[in-house]
């Protein structure tokens, strides 16, 4: 029997929301201050998804830089659903608008500009009746759960809010999805905060008005006190495949390093079967690393490209950017074959900068690009915020490996270059960590991992190494925020060109 192992999208992947139309199942995923945003995805088997673009990819559609944004704001939590012939994303911008809806004939796009909604709150939901009232769940900013029937087509609220549920006495609840199975209504949640304690609660009505019964196991699903790998289970939403089955996509992480143990790849999107018991209660059992796959057919998809040459004349959907990535900023056609990167910013230290980047989503794995900077400055960097980052950098005649931790800013390795393309590579392991500090010795690493920064390939005979770096300052821990690691390319002075780049983790999947 084919199996799949967790999680079924890897990396910085929160917030999944999913819907089968068909054998088909589309997903989305929050993405916060990165643009495009919002990525979609599709499978046909629940366990292989392939990202086909991103519901939101136009300046019409939101204004750039993502108004007011910052770093861990922007787009949160949406919901997918599949209705009347048409898909519809529902949303909320924190930093710029609220909550609103988009929709599409074709789930590749083109999806439709925003249809505003005045409801505060985060998180919405939709949910159609038989006779097609419209409903929105949400987190209301007084906490609980609020619905509100809406007309989702002119962005009208035809009544309420009105507060419905406030879970099972955890704190903040949200995340709500619901769904008419059978005679009830069922009403999924996320509570506990979405740290370690996070959890999937879940109560039932006979109408979306309430009143609602929390169910007697509330939380449904929660990995807190456990000595799991994977943790911080929460934020779910429920999908039945063609044969009947029942499954569950949910965010969790994968902490790593001595205690407290902190996590690197941001919040990533994991996959749970779920019954149900003879009073009508879903159950899911702890998030299994590894579980047998969904019935039906087996369907691969390709993997991510783990080299982009740059001979397309658009940028794969993968590639994002912080904030914003203005039509001036780049370029796949001023110099065919290369990817320019013109500055708009001389520091990556504040919003503004020229960035193009990629999920790391692998705990294990390789970056490599070849740049030629001509006069400007830019090269690769690991991002978390503006707070929190690594670059490898060339400019000026020589490369440099400048760590930004906090307030903290300094270049801990330098070397002089030649003029030309240069090969710059930072290796990201997780065994043989570099100690956290000279006195220490065996056993007293603390670092999930270690990014080792490269002029040139190292498996090159003149490859340089120029410095090791601890990953853990590049952590959520210790960053704060929702989001994970991205690396990509960058520039912050002038125009700087990219041959390729090259994205390999260290070691295949089990097979």
């Amino acid at each position: 029997m084919p199996t799949y192992d967790n999680p079924v999208i890897s990396g910085f992947h929160p917030d999944p929301s999913v819907c089968r139309v068909g054998d088909d199942y589309y997903l989305v995923c929050s993405s916060f201050e990165y643009f495009p945003g919002l990525p979609l995805f599709h499978s046909r088997d629940l366990v292989h998804w392939e990202q086909i673009g991103n519901v939101l990819d136009r300046p019409e559609q939101l204004p750039l830089p993502l108004p007011g944004s910052k770093a861990s704001g922007g787009l949160y939590a949406p919901t997918i659903r599949h209705h009347d012939g048409r898909y519809w994303v529902i949303n909320t911008n924190i930093d710029g608008g609220g909550n609103f809806v988009v929709s599409a004939e074709r789930p590749e796009g083109p999806w439709s500009d925003p249809v505003w909604l005045d409801l505060h709150g985060i998180d919405p939901d939709l949910a159609w009746e038989e006779d097609g009232t419209c409903w929105c769940a949400f987190s209301g900013p007084e906490g609980g759960i609020n619905m509100a029937r809406i007309d989702p087509v002119k962005g009208e609220v035809l009544e309420g809010p009105f507060p419905t549920w406030s879970g099972s006495g955890l704190k903040f609840p949200e995340a709500p999805h619901l769904y008419r199975i059978g005679d009830w209504w069922y009403l999924l949640i996320a509570e506990g905060g979405t740290e370690r304690g996070h959890s999937v609660s879940v109560a039932r009505g006979r109408s979306p008005r309430g009143p609602w019964e929390g169910a007697p196991s509330n939380p449904l699903l929660s990995h807190s006190g456990s000595a799991r790998s994977i943790q911080n289970t929460g934020h779910a939403d429920l999908v039945q495949a063609p044969d009947g089955s029942w499954w569950m996509v949910l965010l969790g992480v994968r902490p790593r390093g001595f205690t407290p143990d902190v996590h690197v790849l941001g919040r990533e999107t994991f996959l749970a079967p779920v019954e149900w018991d003879e009073d009508g209660w879903p159950v899911v059992a702890p998030v299994p690393e590894r579980h047998a796959a969904p019935g039906g057919a087996w369907h691969p998809v390709p993997a991510l490209p783990d080299r982009d040459d740059f001979d397309e004349p658009i940028l794969g959907p993968h590639w994002i950017s912080p904030f914003t990535r203005p039509v001036d900023s780049w370029s796949l056609t001023e110099r065919p074959g290369w990817l320019m990167l013109r500055a708009t910013g001389d520091t990556l230290d504040r919003p503004g900068y020229t960035f193009v980047g990629r999920r790391q989503q692998h705990h294990d794995c390789r970056v490599t690009a070849v740049i030629d900077p001509g006069t400007g400055r830019g090269g690769l960097a690991v991002r978390l915020d503006e707070a929190h980052h690594y670059e490898l950098e060339v400019g000026n005649g020589e490369v440099r490996v400048v760590a930004r931790i906090g307030p903290l800013r300094q270049t801990v390795a330098r070397r002089p270059v030649p003029p030309g393309p240069l090969t710059l590579t930072i290796a990201i392991r997780t065994s043989g960590l570099v100690p956290a500090s000279p006195e220490l010795t065996d056993g007293g690493t603390t670092g999930p991992d270690t990014l080792a920064f490269w002029l040139s390939d190292p498996d090159n005979a003149d490859a340089q190494l120029l410095v090791e770096l601890d990953g853990r300052y590049l952590s959520t821990e210790a960053a704060c925020g929702f989001t994970g690691r991205v690396i990509g390319m960058y520039a912050t002075e002038g125009v700087v060109a990219f041959d390729w780049f090259e994205y390999t983790p260290a070691s295949a999947p089990p097979a």
